[in-house]
C-alpha cells in the first residue's frame, strides 16, 4: 500500500514446541508484566519488560522482523538495511543486500540463522525480493516486479519450500506471488479465485503481518483503505479466496487491518485502526473461532492503533499487540487486551523457545527479559 512512509504469524517456519514447561513459564513472564510492584519491605522481584538492544541503527526503522530463537534474530528496514543477531542482541551485524540502500524492506521470513528471505516494496521494480543461504554474506535477487500498477507489501512461508506474497490489487485483484522452492524462484498465480477488490481496498506494509500462514495450506490476507476493513483465507496455498468484513475501523485509506496472527488454522487475532498519529482507533482489534469466516469485536480493545500482533507460543489464549504507543497483552484469545508498555514499535515476533522481539523505529529492537 501507498501509504506508512512508502511515498508484514503467523506462517513463519518454526519447531516444534519443546514442552509445556517453556511455555507456561513465558505465559507467566508475560502476565507478570502487569504485576504489582514489590512494596519497600517485600524481595525485589525481577520483572519481565521489554530491553532495548542496540543497534546502532538510529535512522532506520524496522517494520520486519523474524525471531529464530531468544538469540537469533532477523531485522529488516529502512534504507535497505538488513540486522541479524545471534546472541540476543548484545550485537548486531549489518547483512543488508549490495546496492539496495533505496529500498524500503518491509518484511523478513527467516528459516533459520542463516536462511532468510526479505521483502523491498513499491511501486513497479521498487518491490523486489532478495534470499539468503549463507546468514547475509550473499544474497541473491530472486524478483524483482516489472509490472507498474504491482506494489507488494508483504510476504508469508507454509514451510521452508512453499510461501507467498500479496501485491495490492491489480486490475481490480489482488495479485498473489508463490515460490516453492523456498524464495529462490517465484510466479504469479492466476487470479479467477480471488474475490473483487473494493474501491480503494489495498494491504498495509506495516509490518510484515498482513499476509500470514497457519499450517500447509491455510493462509489469510488483510486489508483496508476502502469501506469495509476485510480478511481473505485461502485453504489451497492462495489458489482460491473467500472474503470477510471484519469490525475493524474503516471508511478511509489510512484504516482498517494491519495485521494478523493465527495460532492455528481456526484461532486468529486482527489488530489495526487508524494509523494517523493523535486519531482514536476504536474496535481497533478483533478475533476468530472459525478461520477468519467470521470476527468479533474485542470486548477491550487497544487503546489506540496497533500495526503487530504475535501469540505467546504453547498459550492458548496470550499474545501481544504493539503500535507507536505501546504493547497490550490479552491473556483470553483477544476479547480483551490491557497495556503493558508505553514505547513504540511496529511489530513483534515469538518464538517457541520463550523468545519474544519487538522491533520499530528509529532503530528500536526490544527482546522480552525475564
Amino acid at each position: 500500500m501507498r501509504r506508512l512512509g512508502s511515498t508484514r504469524r503467523t506462517g513463519r517456519t518454526r519447531s516444534r514446541a519443546t514442552g509445556a514447561a517453556a511455555g507456561a513459564a513465558a505465559l507467566a513472564a508475560l502476565a507478570a508484566l502487569t504485576a504489582v510492584p514489590a512494596q519497600a519491605h517485600e524481595p525485589e522481584r525481577r520483572v519481565p519488560h521489554w530491553e532495548l538492544k542496540d543497534t546502532g541503527t538510529p535512522d532506520v526503522r524496522f517494520r520486519g522482523l523474524a525471531a529464530v530463537s531468544r538469540n537469533t534474530a532477523w531485522l529488516a528496514g529502512t534504507g535497505g538495511t538488513v540486522l541479524r543477531t545471534a546472541d540476543g542482541g548484545t550485537t548486531w551485524r549489518n547483512v543488508s543486500p549490495p546496492g539496495a540502500a533505496e529500498l524500503q524492506f518491509r518484511d523478513v521470513e527467516a528459516f533459520d540463522a542463516r536462511r532468510a528471505v526479505v521483502l523491498a516494496i513499491g511501486e513497479g521494480e521498487a518491490s523486489r525480493v532478495y534470499r539468503t543461504d549463507d546468514g547475509g554474506a550473499t544474497w541473491t535477487e530472486s524478483f524483482r516486479n516489472t509490472d507498474p500498477k504491482a506494489f507488494y507489501d508483504c510476504l508469508t512461508f507454509f514451510d521452508h519450500r512453499h510461501g507467498l506474497a500479496m501485491s495490492d490489487p491489480v486490475d481490480g485483484k489482488f495479485r498473489i506471488l508463490s515460490t516453492r522452492d523456498g524464495g529462490s524462484t517465484w510466479k504469479v498465480l492466476p487470479d479467477e479465485g480471488m474475490p473483487a477488490a473494493q474501491d480503494g481496498e489495498a494491504g498495509f506494509a506495516a509490518s510484515g503481518q498482513c499476509l500470514v500462514a497457519s499450517g500447509p495450506k491455510d493462509v489469510w490476507l488483510a486489508t483496508g483503505g476502502a469501506a469495509h476493513a476485510r480478511v481473505l483465507h485461502s485453504a489451497d496455498r492462495g489458489h482460491t479466496w473467500t472474503a470477510t468484513t471484519t469490525p475493524l475501523p474503516t471508511g478511509d485509506p489510512a484504516r482498517g487491518v494491519f495485521a494478523l496472527a493465527f495460532r492455528d488454522r481456526t484461532h486468529g487475532l486482527a489488530v489495526g485502526g487508524d494509523f494517523t498519529p493523535g486519531q482514536p482507533s476504536p474496535d481497533a482489534a478483533a478475533h476468530t473461532g472459525d478461520g477468519g469466516r467470521t470476527w468479533r469485536p474485542a470486548a477491550t480493545p487497544p487503546p489506540a492503533y496497533r500495526s503487530g500482533v504475535a501469540w505467546l507460543p504453547h498459550s492458548r489464549t496470550a499474545a501481544l499487540a504493539v503500535g507507536p504507543t505501546g504493547t497490550d497483552l490479552t491473556t483470553d484469545g483477544g476479547r480483551t487486551w490491557r497495556t503493558v508498555d508505553t514505547g513504540s514499535y511496529d511489530t513483534v515476533d515469538c518464538t517457541p523457545y520463550q523468545g519474544c522481539w519487538a522491533a520499530g523505529e528509529k532503530g528500536r529492537v526490544a527482546r522480552l527479559e525475564h
